[in-house]
């Protein structure tokens, strides 16, 4: 099954993501900041991520363009999980590159077909 690679700075959030994609058989790494999930990202080459955008230093938006940016990432779909419930955020996501934009709580069945979706149309 496909890796995926989790950043958000809740303990709650990545412990509810992770328990949720693993009980439907993905391969799961998390990361607390933007900064190690970019990190991650160039070592791991995940076949998707899910972007936080409230962290503290470098914001999701800063590290999804960054990453939509660089050769070694750029191919891997972004897929924004947030609080932040504005149009203009989620345009504002969708420009740095990301290919979904999901706001918190999101539905375990709408989380599943978001990744499935952007899973399909990477391949």
């Amino acid at each position: 099954m496909a890796q995926i690679l989790i950043i958000d700075d809740s303990p709650t959030d990545l412990h509810v993501f992770r328990t949720m994609l693993e009980r439907h058989g993905f391969e799961v790494t998390t990361a607390q900041d933007a900064e190690e999930g970019i990190s991650l990202a160039q070592r791991q080459c995940p076949q998707l991520i899910l972007m936080d955008i409230i962290m503290p230093g470098m914001n999701g938006f800063q590290a999804t363009r960054h990453l939509s940016r660089d050769p070694a990432t750029r191919d891997i779909p972004i897929v924004i999980v947030t609080n932040k419930d504005n149009a203009t955020d989620k345009v504002w996501g969708m420009r740095q590159g990301a290919v979904d934009y999901l706001i918190k709580p999101v539905k375990d069945s709408l989380l599943l077909k978001s990744i499935k979706g952007a899973l399909e149309a990477a391949a």
